[in-house]
Formats: C-alpha cells, sequence, structure tokens
C-alpha cells in the first residue's frame, strides 16, 4: 500500500507502571479509531525518565519482555490489528539493563527489539549509569503496513543512524524520545532546535519522519512535547505542542520517490571517500 496513517502517543508519566500502561491504552485505542495503522508510543512509556538522578533503587524499573507493560500492549497490536513500537527500559539479565523499543506487527508478533546505541551521560541525563549500550544495531523492520526503522532519543541526533536504516530499507524513522528543560540554562528550550535536526534527517535520506516525545514536570525536569512528523522534502506536516495527546496522520510513501528522483543524494554519494568518518578525532 502506498499511504498509510500514523500514530503518536505524546503523554506524562506516572511513577506508578499501572497508571501509565492504562493511559496508553486508552490512547492507542483512539489513534486506532482515527486509522492509525503504525503507532509509536514515548521513551520509556511505562515510567517516569528516572535518569534524572542516580541512584541503584532505579534498576528495579527496568522489566523483561515478558511484563505485563509489554505483554499488553502485544496483546493490544494483535486486537486492533496495528503495527505498535513500545519503548521500554528493558531487562536482560543482572546488571544488563537496555533503553529499548519491541515492535509487534499487527498480528501481535514480536518483530524484534531496537536497543539504543548512543547513551548520553550529562546533568539530568544520567543514561551511562542506567543503560548498556545496544547490541542489537539498526534493525529495519518490514511491517503489513511498511517498512519501519527506529532510532531512540539520542540515537535520533546522529545522521549515521537516519542514513543507516535508510539505506537499509526503511520508509519511515520513527524517533521515541524523552527530552525537556536543560538544568544549565533553565532559560533555554532546545525544542527548535530538535525538531529542525530531525526533520533534516527527511530531507537527506527522502523518508518520513516522526518523532514522539513526552509532556509534563517530573521532578526538576519540563518534557516539552512537540512530536511530529515531517515529509521526506523536511516539512513538518502536523505537530503538537506540551499537552498531551494523540497525532494521527496519513502519509504517502509515493513520495518517497519523488524526493529522491528531485534530491540524489542518495545517488552521488561517494563511500570512496568516507573513511575518516570511522575514526574517532
Amino acid at each position: 500500500m502506498s499511504k498509510v496513517k500514523i500514530g503518536l502517543i505524546q503523554l506524562t508519566c506516572d511513577e506508578r507502571i499501572e497508571v501509565n500502561v492504562e493511559k496508553t491504552k486508552v490512547k492507542v485505542r483512539e489513534a486506532a479509531a482515527q486509522g492509525a495503522k503504525v503507532i509509536c508510543l514515548q521513551e520509556l512509556y511505562h515510567s517516569e525518565y528516572f535518569a534524572q538522578t542516580v541512584s541503584v533503587e532505579n534498576y528495579q524499573l527496568a522489566i523483561p519482555l515478558e511484563h505485563v507493560a509489554i505483554k499488553e500492549m502485544q496483546e493490544l497490536s494483535k486486537e486492533l490489528g496495528i503495527v505498535l513500537i513500545v519503548p521500554f527500559y528493558e531487562w536482560v539479565a543482572k546488571g544488563i539493563y537496555f533503553n529499548s523499543a519491541a515492535v509487534f506487527d499487527e498480528n501481535g508478533q514480536h518483530l524484534g527489539t531496537t536497543r539504543k546505541n548512543h547513551i548520553p551521560d550529562g546533568p539530568q541525563y544520567h543514561e551511562k549509569y542506567y543503560f548498556t549500550q545496544g547490541n542489537t544495531g539498526y534493525p529495519v523492520y518490514d511491517t503489513k503496513f511498511g517498512k519501519i526503522g527506529i532510532g531512540i532519543c539520542w540515537d535520533e541526533w546522529f545522521p549515521e543512524v537516519a542514513r543507516i536504516l535508510t539505506l537499509k530499507g526503511a520508509d519511515i524513522l520513527f524517533y521515541p524520545s524523552a527530552i525537556g528543560s536543560e538544568p544549565d540554562h533553565p532559560e533555554l528550550s532546545t525544542r527548535r532546535t530538535w525538531t529542525k535536526a530531525i526533520s533534516s534527517h527527511g530531507i537527506h535520506n527522502g523518508v518520513f519522519v516522526a518523532a514522539v516525545n513526552r509532556v509534563g514536570q517530573e521532578k526538576d525536569m519540563r518534557f516539552y512535547g512537540g512530536s511530529f512528523i515531517s515529509n521526506p522534502m523536511g516539512d513538518i506536516v502536523q505537530s503538537l505542542d506540551e499537552e498531551e495527546g494523540i497525532l494521527v496522520q496519513e502519509i504517502n510513501i509515493k513520495e518517497i520517490e519523488f524526493a529522491r528522483n528531485l534530491l540524489q543524494f542518495l545517488r552521488d554519494r561517494r563511500t570512496d571517500t568516507y573513511g575518516p568518518i570511522l575514526e574517532q578525532c
């Protein structure tokens, strides 16, 4: 199919997992009722953003793929006949925890899990303490409703991730995020920079981009939402502001061919000259 509706779920989060699960299920149903066939939740959907502080107790928030917070989403994808991207704090073994996103096809089948590759560390973003670097690479999922790739939050800032997912066949890049206030610069909002940087991947690669962010105050951080969908020319076709809500947008995959024929970035790449990109400095 050339046209498909995609949905993004932008919510505040509670410290109680069961509250987040139930609230999210309601919004997924609303998006599906509006025709969304591929729906993406925000980063670490089942919990508050615990990486603001360093505490060994927060490791207890990690959950396995078999946890009810994931299983109920898997069942929902089958019930509604949708592709569902479910980002969560993944428990794999004692001391091994990933920032992950599980992908379920419209029949509830687990297509795979993407694990966050780029792990940031800074004031109120103490992710290196909590997350092991991803070991799944950059998978592309061939779903019933199109080929999709995922970059989780900090991954979304790196153009290399978008290019790899594109070369592996992704038509839509999904970016589940948790981004907000900067503690060292309380007067600064990175929202415009975030939107421009992430939507530009659509231009460079001729793909659709769907970025979803959380909202609301959590301890010392305020998340600014701003979830959006952009087309292969980098235009923002729909976005949310700083409120809870769902975004449902129909896209036409045929726009990809037009953009790539107009801007021949993939054709004119010079891979034989890119050796320095593999060097650290």
